[in-house]
């Protein structure tokens, strides 16, 4: 009886249902949207946040940089030679540290040792700047005019230099020379070898050759990134040359995330060599035994070791800024104060419609009374008719939701994030190309493309909003439903 009166009174209400359960959709469908974006955000802001320390890395040890003394500038300084023939290229690299000021290689084994700490590793950060060009060298030339003779035709003296005749000679003047020299700057990571799963290079996968042997601590080899190695046309086996030492790669690094921080990686041995750092390194990337314990790492390794800065991924999410980090906060802002607004507003539209629709079925509640249904049938009846109104319009909203969500994902707008200093280094510190001569901390650019993942919560947190929906509505129509009486059916009738 209940049900075959319920389809019938939805079949005859048809316009009223569908107003109710699309109000109810709308708001569903936005609480998707915003839930499945605010999820794409973390995403994207966890593959920005993953190029910096590399899978397992829960936490990267720096120190930071300290202020240059009044003997030293910070600058870099390049030496070359005048030389007559132009036909010489000459070429000079200056390598400098990067990231922070150099520790000592054995605080990483310090750090390992601290509680909570499953493991660390240290890496070494370089930039790299290369200036190659060649001089030419210019010829000088002298201007001669031609003197006058006097009426006694007796010849003048000349000015200063004895010269002495028919004509004056003017100071020499250089014509032609010159020099043209191109500055390439990259960044270089030493790598250790023997524990690969941490560190700059666990943030990419090898897709041509071969990675770094635990043999190769001291050898002269190198992976270069794939961007960099499409830039220069390098290809596994070819060779090129740091401040003069020359170097085979072994292998093609692909970043993880869509650019590479890195641009040449080594072993961390000859890294050191390379920038003067003999048991040096400039970060030590740190793994927790438990993800849910990094606060309490952090602060035990910054109590026992003093002068380093530690940095976890929640210290590197507030450095991240660009169009992801606004538009990150619009949608867990902005967007989900609107969805609560938009749901609240489509609650009390379907409990005032559905009030609206029990008012106008005056006649119907009060002949059931008369024939002797109780209050509470009337209100199983109107709360029963809500629910399915409700449950259309969850539906709905799942299906209007899911679109938007799928259209967000094809269309994968691109956000750009700025990883900026966290003050003591941070993480690998140098972007793409390296940051530039004499800088020890660069902001670098990404480039994300957003996608909106839906989970199975939020389907299920937007069926259980359509239900709640129902239930909302169907309680109002129901109490107002209860409260007719049979003599309100017949007054109705006219």
């Amino acid at each position: 009886m209940f049900g075959i009166y319920l389809k019938r009174e939805l079949s005859r209400r048809k316009k009223a249902a569908l107003v109710i359960a699309m109000g109810l959709a709308l708001g569903i469908a936005l609480v998707i949207t915003v839930n499945s974006v605010s999820a794409g955000m973390q995403q994207a802001q966890d593959k920005v946040l993953k190029s910096l320390y590399g899978l397992g890395t829960d936490m990267t040890v720096t120190k930071a940089q300290a202020a240059p003394s009044s003997n030293s500038s910070g600058r870099p300084k390049f030496d070359f030679n005048a030389k007559s023939s132009s036909s010489t290229k000459q070429s000079s690299d200056r390598v400098m540290t990067q990231g922070g000021q150099s520790l000592a290689s054995s605080l990483v084994t310090k750090v390992a040792s601290q509680k909570g700490v499953a493991s660390a590793v240290g890496a070494l950060t370089l930039n790299v700047t290369k200036v190659d060009g060649s001089f030419t060298q210019g010829t000088a030339k002298s201007s001669t005019s031609s003197g006058s003779s006097g009426s006694g035709g007796s010849s003048q003296q000349g000015g200063p230099g004895g010269n002495q005749g028919g004509g004056n000679t003017g100071a020499p003047q250089v014509q032609g020379g010159g020099a043209s020299f191109d500055v390439n700057s990259y960044s270089v990571a030493g790598v250790d070898v023997t524990d690969q799963d941490l560190g700059p290079l666990a943030t990419s996968k090898i897709t041509s050759g071969k990675t770094f042997t635990t043999a190769q601590t001291n050898a002269k080899v190198a992976v270069v990134s794939k961007s960099y190695a499409k830039e220069n046309k390098y290809t596994v086996g070819k060779t090129f040359k740091i401040s003069g030492t020359k170097y085979t790669i072994i292998g093609i690094a692909t970043p993880d995330s869509s650019e590479s921080t890195t641009d040449v990686y080594l072993p961390l041995k000859q890294a050191q060599t390379l920038g003067d750092a003999k048991n040096k390194v400039t970060t030590i990337y740190v793994k927790a035994t438990d993800s849910k314990q990094i606060t309490a790492v952090k602060a035990t390794i910054q109590k026992n070791i003093s002068g380093t800065t530690v940095t976890t991924s929640a210290d590197l999410a507030s450095t991240v800024s660009g169009s992801l980090s606004t538009a990150s906060n619009l949608a867990t802002s902005v967007g989900k104060w609107l969805s609560i607004a938009v749901l609240v507003a489509a609650f009390l539209v379907a409990a005032l419609l559905t009030s609206s629709a029990v008012s106008r079925r005056v006649r119907e509640f009060g002949t059931l009374k008369a024939l002797g249904w109780p209050s509470r049938k009337v209100t199983r009846q109107v709360v029963g008719e809500s629910i399915v109104n409700g449950l259309i319009g969850g539906a709905l909203g799942i299906a209007i939701g899911l679109g938007a969500a799928y259209a967000v994902t094809a269309i994968s707008p691109k956000l750009t994030a700025e990883l900026g200093n966290t003050g003591g280094g941070g993480g690998m510190g140098g972007g793409p190309g390296g940051g530039g001569p004499g800088r020890q901390a660069v902001k670098n650019t990404m480039e994300i493309a957003l996608s909106a993942p839906v989970s199975v919560t939020t389907i299920a947190l937007a069926a259980g909003l359509a239900i709640t929906g129902g239930l909302i509505a169907g309680a109002m129509g129901g109490w107002r439903a209860s409260r007719m009486r049979p003599a309100d059916a017949l007054r109705s009738v006219s």
